[in-house]
C-alpha cells in the first residue's frame, strides 16, 4: 500500500539536498567549532556559514541569530530570558490563549517565579485582537508573546501591529515563528520583533536543531550555563551537522518559498473545497482568509477526531487531530475550545497540513478517503 504524508505541521521529511549537507558534515566535519585548529576550524566555517543563511531567510543580521535545540529551547531563552533580564519592577507578561504548550508552559513558570502573566483571548477567527493585547499593557509590562501562525489553524497572527503598539510601550516582543519559517516571507525587521524562534524540523531539515533571532540591543539572560558559546549567549558545543543541514534547508526555503505558497495554497484550497462539496455537516475552523498556506482545519460533526486518524491511516494517509506534542490527550484541543469550539466539536476536527511532496493526485485520494471514512464512522457511531 502507498502512504501519503500530510502531516508536516508536526514535522517534515528531510530534503535530499539538506540530507547530503548533514551527511557530508557528519562525515567530514567533526572538529569543535571552539578549537583553533584545522578541524575546529573548519567546523566554525560551516557553523558561520549556516548562520548568514538562516539570519537571510529572516532578514536579520547573521549575529543577531542564537543556534539552539529547537523551537521550544528558543521559546525558554526568549521567554524566561528578556524576563530574568529586565529591572524588577517590571514583572508582568501578556501572551494569548492558543499559543503553543512551549510559550504556555514557560509563561507558567514564569508565574512561578512571581511574574504576572495576562492571557489574551482569540475569537472565533483564531486571530488575536490587537486592541486585544494593548488593553492589557501595564506600566510594568515587561514581554508580549504572540506566535506568527498558529500551528493548529495556521491562522496569521498581526504581528506588525503588535509590534508598534508594543514599542510604543515599552515592551519587548517574541514572536514564535516555527509555522511561519519558510512557508511565508518573514522580515523581522520590516515586522518590527525583538525575539524570533525557529524551528529545523519544520523545515525539511532534521529534528534537534533551531534558532532563536535576537535583535541587536535586547537584553536576555542566560537560561543555561556553561561555556562561552554562542556569543555568551547559549553554552553547549553547538551541533555542526545539524545547524549545517539546518542552514541548508534555510537556503533553500528561500528559493522555493513563493512557488511552494502558490501551489500549497492551491492545493490546501482544493482538498477543502472537496470535502466541504461531498460532505454534509462539515466547515472550516479559523478564517479562511488569513493563514499560512499549507494548512487546514476541519470539522465533521459526528465523528471522532482520533478514530478518524486511525482510519485514514489505514488507507495510506498520515493526518492529524492537532498538535503532535499533545497526542494522546483527554482533553479536547486548547485551541479549539479557545476559538469557541464545544468540546464535541472540537474532538471531531482534523487538521490537513500540506508539504512539497504533496501533489494534485495526492490530494485528491486524501478527499475520496476522507469521505469513505467519515460515511463509515458516522454509520457504525448511528448503530453504536
Amino acid at each position: 500500500m502507498q502512504r501519503f504524508y500530510f502531516d508536516h505541521n508536526a514535522t517534515t521529511p528531510v530534503a535530499p539536498e539538506v540530507l547530503e549537507t548533514l551527511v557530508s558534515c557528519l562525515g567530514q566535519v567533526y572538529g569543535n567549532a571552539s578549537s583553533i585548529h584545522h578541524f575546529g576550524q573548519s567546523a566554525k566555517q560551516r557553523l558561520e556559514a549556516a548562520r548568514r543563511q538562516v539570519a537571510a531567510l529572516i532578514h536579520a543580521d547573521p549575529r543577531e541569530i542564537v543556534f539552539t535545540s529547537g523551537g521550544t529551547e528558543a521559546d525558554n531563552m526568549a521567554i524566561l530570558g528578556s524576563v530574568r533580564a529586565a529591572d524588577r519592577a517590571r514583572r508582568h507578561a501578556i501572551t494569548c490563549t492558543i499559543e503553543h504548550p512551549a510559550v504556555l508552559m514557560t509563561m507558567k513558570q514564569l508565574e512561578r517565579e512571581g511574574v504576572e502573566v495576562t492571557t489574551v483571548r482569540v475569537g472565533s477567527t483564531g486571530v488575536v485582537n490587537p486592541d486585544d493585547i494593548g488593553r492589557a499593557i501595564r506600566p510594568e509590562t515587561v514581554l508580549i508573546s504572540i506566535m506568527h501562525a498558529n500551528n493548529e489553524l495556521g491562522t496569521l497572527q498581526p504581528i506588525a501591529e503588535i509590534a508598534r503598539i508594543a514599542h510604543e510601550a515599552g515592551v519587548t516582543l517574541h514572536v514564535d515563528g516555527v509555522q511561519t519559517l519558510g512557508r511565508i516571507a518573514v522580515d523581522v525587521h520590516a515586522l518590527g520583533i525583538d525575539l524570533f524562534s525557529m524551528s529545523g524540523h519544520k523545515l525539511y531539515a532534521p529534528k534537534g536543531v533551531g534558532a532563536l533571532y535576537i535583535r541587536k540591543g535586547t537584553h536576555v539572560a542566560p537560561v543555561a550555563f556553561g561555556g562561552h558559546h554562542e556569543r555568551d549567549r547559549r553554552p553547549g558545543t553547538e551541533n555542526v551537522p545539524g545547524i549545517a543541514a539546518f542552514g541548508a534547508a534555510a537556503a533553500l526555503a528561500g528559493q522555493r518559498l513563493a512557488d511552494d505558497a502558490v501551489r500549497l495554497g492551491a492545493l490546501r484550497d482544493r482538498l477543502e473545497n472537496t470535502i466541504l462539496d461531498r460532505i454534509p455537516e462539515t466547515g472550516i475552523n479559523g478564517s479562511r482568509a488569513s493563514r499560512t498556506p499549507n494548512t487546514s482545519n476541519i470539522y465533521f460533526d459526528g465523528v471522532d477526531g482520533e478514530a478518524m486518524v486511525i482510519a485514514l491511516d489505514l488507507r495510506g494517509f498520515a493526518v492529524s487531530t492537532g498538535a503532535a506534542c499533545s497526542s494522546g490527550a483527554l482533553t479536547p484541543s486548547h485551541v479549539l475550545t479557545s476559538i469557541g469550539l464545544s468540546n464535541d466539536r472540537a474532538r471531531a476536527s482534523m487538521r490537513f497540513s500540506l508539504g512539497r511532496g504533496n501533489t494534485v493526485e495526492q490530494v485528491d485520494a486524501l478527499a475520496d478517503a476522507v469521505c469513505a471514512s467519515v460515511t463509515h464512522l458516522r454509520r457504525i457511531s448511528v448503530h453504536a
